[in-house]
């Protein structure tokens, strides 16, 4: 659907006239234009400052080369380009026909004939891109518009020639999860099948309405994916065999896609007779609707006014520090989208708008400082966190680590070696990673003869120094060993003997100790309970150090958690206590302690004292039968989001709550995700977006689009780290 432009938006871009927004993303912004003869045009465009990156031009050259080859008959054809410009551009053909998500929400699920004559007309296309050994890799329903002629596929950002990996984003999965291929989805390689495999998944959805793997979060959709049977109900019953070996796991069994069109369609007929009326309709409704947009242009947004000073009063360390260094941070720049993001300034935020309901709505023009593209971790237990270490930010994606410029965004290193997100830690100024011994590969079933090796990562390389301690006393190869934590040059891990197997427990016994990692000696070692045969989770959920106490949350054999507090010195257990009613899976993340207390959200909330595990208090005195997410604390203060209400903000002595989120948006907060706090902001996560409450107001004071479901801090570089939906991202932490 047409927009009207925005005030910065150019008049022009080569010898077209911009006409209206068709869309925007991080990597530029697609619109309707005109010639000066008056042909109307789709013309994407790159940010400028995306443009600076060779690899981002580069990719935009492919994606106007990969249009001139599928052609205008099963594409949008390509009238103009340049790709040299100071901000390039590419202009294809103005497509008269809905997306085929829109089509099918505007006239509802395709019948058969039209479902055989679609399937068909895309074989074709992609045979022709195949023909020139290229692939989509990213086929999906809103890349395919559907007009009375046939449909065209659109949207090549990131089609590449079969075999070139030269262009493959940080852990190399690419594409949209509910429509990927296995093999796609595991960060290899994705030919002519995959995208075979992601067209079935396409004529499910134009069949039924929904995705052949469901919704939901990326890594479920992605195991899904990989292992799970695709739901055919709702699929015509003489399509279910034929789309069920499109969707074959093993892409060798997929049939290739002329084979596949001959058994979808015989050709005959026209396409638009095998369309119903209502989606005809539909595409007649739009052919009509482009001659009738006029150009708009909406105006300058107004300057937010200066506030009233805020009331005095205690000012945090942090705050003062932050002061001192005159350190200011920069709106986030506009436009999030799907490959690369821009760092162009955003316009000032409007004020907020009162609303019927008294509501103070934050503004929605601002996204994130950063984006890179990643890969969700292969076969990891627990999702990947970011870790902030010194001036970079440490992640596991694909199967490797990688470190970029917290500030920037910048890939200073990447590597290539097997890791799990359990089997790194960091102190905030260093990395140590359990390290594979040499040979070890394929050693499912033996019990022993590999030691546990422990190294540092070089920061500035991402390469594995020399190994600081070596164990043999341990197998070195079972999957579930760990480092719960790192903290003042000390290593904390839990490790196995006995019988290796790769995705569960067997025959094994288990002990915690700790590790000097400038000598390398073990300080102490101390048994662990057994884990039965077949367990396939990790013994520790989060660990933190906290003065003289080593502070986990223990798994049990019956899939519950309990705190179990040791002394860092000898390890030995000082108190444990069971945490009922909390499920490991929402525990997955760091704790949140200050010098006195550990404080428990996902559920109640609470604080225990990490002297003697006494309950200091709990939610339900000043607040019965209210849920609560994990918290965060911060100058005593506890920050928790309380389910159907927003933020929450209580003290961290008595747990007496000093206020709460004013303005009535904080009922889709996110009580699955800690908030991040800031020195005047705190940071919440709700549905799509991260919003930051202003923590003198208690009210929102903008937003920001995100992917993310997992957020840290990086205050070195005063950013917000995010990741998820196969994105990480910062956003400002002010």
């Amino acid at each position: 659907m047409p927009l009207p432009l925005t005030h910065d938006d150019p008049a022009a871009l080569g010898p077209y006239r911009l006409i209206a927004r068709l869309g925007s993303g991080g990597m530029g912004t697609v619109y309707m234009a005109r010639s000066a003869g008056g042909r109307t045009v789709a013309l994407k465009t790159m940010h400028p400052g995306i443009a600076a990156d060779p690899a981002a031009r580069t990719r935009f050259r492919l994606e106007a080369d990969a249009a001139r080859v599928i052609g205008g008959e099963f594409g949008a054809g390509v009238v103009d380009a340049d790709p040299l410009a100071p901000t390039p551009w590419l202009a294809t053909e103005y497509v008269l026909g809905p997306p085929l998500d829109e089509a099918v929400e505007a006239a509802g699920p395709l019948p058969e004939p039209a479902l055989r004559a679609l399937g068909a007309a895309l074989c074709a296309a992609l045979g022709r891109l195949h023909q020139s050994e290229v692939v989509h890799r990213d086929l999906k329903p809103s890349n395919i518009l559907v007009t009375a002629y046939g449909p065209k596929l659109i949207d090549f950002g990131i089609a590449r020639a079969i075999g070139d990996d030269r262009l493959t984003r940080l852990g190399a999965a690419v594409g949209t999860p509910a429509f990927m291929s296995p093999e796609q989805a595991t960060g290899q390689d994705h030919d002519a099948a995959g995208d075979v495999f992601a067209l079935a998944g396409v004529l499910v959805f134009a069949a039924t309405g929904r995705a052949p793997f469901g919704h939901g979060q990326t890594q479920d959709l992605l195991y899904r994916v990989r292992y799970a049977d695709p739901d055919l109900s709702g699929v015509p019953d003489a399509l279910v065999p034929v789309l069920a070996q499109c969707l074959d796991k093993n892409p060798f069994r997929r049939p290739a896609t002329a084979d596949l069109a001959v058994r979808l369609h015989d050709g005959t007929g026209h396409f638009a007779d095998h369309l119903p009326d209502a989606l005809l309709a539909e595409i007649a409704r739009r052919a009509s609707e482009v001659w009738h947009v006029t150009p708009q242009r909406l105006p300058v947004p107004p300057r937010e006014e200066a506030a009233e000073p805020p009331p005095a009063e205690a000012v945090s360390r942090r705050r003062v520090l932050l002061a001192a260094g005159g350190v200011t941070v920069s709106a986030a720049a506009a436009g999030a989208g799907a490959w690369a993001w821009s760092r162009r300034p955003a316009p000032e935020p409007a004020p907020p708008v009162v609303g019927p309901s008294n509501s103070l709505l934050p503004t929605k023009d601002l996204d994130s400082l950063w984006q890179r593209q990643v890969a969700d971790p292969s076969d990891d237990l627990y999702p990947a966190l970011p870790m902030a270490v010194g001036s970079l930010v440490a992640v596991r994606a694909g199967q490797g680590l990688a470190g970029l410029d917290a500030a920037t965004g910048e890939i200073r290193w990447a590597s290539d070696q097997l890791e799990s997100t359990w089997q790194v830690a960091t102190d905030g100024e260093r990395v140590v990673r359990v390290v594979a011994p040499e040979g070890s590969e394929g050693n499912l079933g033996k019990t022993g003869g590999f030691p546990l090796i422990l190294a540092s990562v070089d920061l500035v390389t991402g390469a594995v120094a020399e190994p600081f301690a070596e164990f043999t006393d341990v197998n070195g190869v079972i999957t579930y060993n760990q480092i719960l934590c790192l903290a003042d040059g000390v290593a904390y891990v839990a490790a196995g003997r006995g019988k290796y197997d790769t995705y569960w427990v067997a025959s094994q016994s288990w002990s915690l100790f700790a590790v000097d990692t400038g000598t390398g000696k073990r300080l102490w070692s101390q048994p662990l309970p057994g884990r039965r045969d077949g367990a396939d989770r990790l013994l520790f959920v989060a660990a933190s150090v906290v003065g003289r106490h080593l502070v986990t949350l223990q798994e049990t054999n019956d899939g519950k958690v309990q705190v179990v507090v040791r002394d860092a010195r000898t390890g030995a257990v000082r108190w444990e206590k069971p945490l009922d009613g909390r499920s490991p899976g929402r525990l997955q993340l760091p704790l949140a302690t200050d010098d006195r207390h550990l404080y428990l959200g996902t559920g109640r909330l609470e604080a225990l004292r990490v002297s003697d595990g006494s309950q200091v208090w709990e939610s339900s005195t000043e607040r019965p039968g209210r849920v609560y997410g994990p918290p965060a604390v911060e100058d005593g203060v506890v920050y928790a989001v309380e389910k159907g209400l927003g933020l929450v903000a209580v003290d961290a002595g008595s747990g007496r709550v000093r206020w709460q989120e004013k303005g009535g948006e904080g009922t889709q907060a996110d009580v699955n995700a800690a908030p991040v706090i800031g020195a005047d902001h705190a940071y919440s996560r709700r549905s799509s977006e991260l919003w930051a409450i202003d923590l003198s107001s208690r009210t929102p004071a903008r937003s920001y689009r995100t992917t993310g479901d997992r957020f840290v801090p990086h205050e070195k570089a005063e950013v917000t780290v995010a990741l998820g939906g196969r994105f990480l991202a910062a956003f400002p932490l002010e």
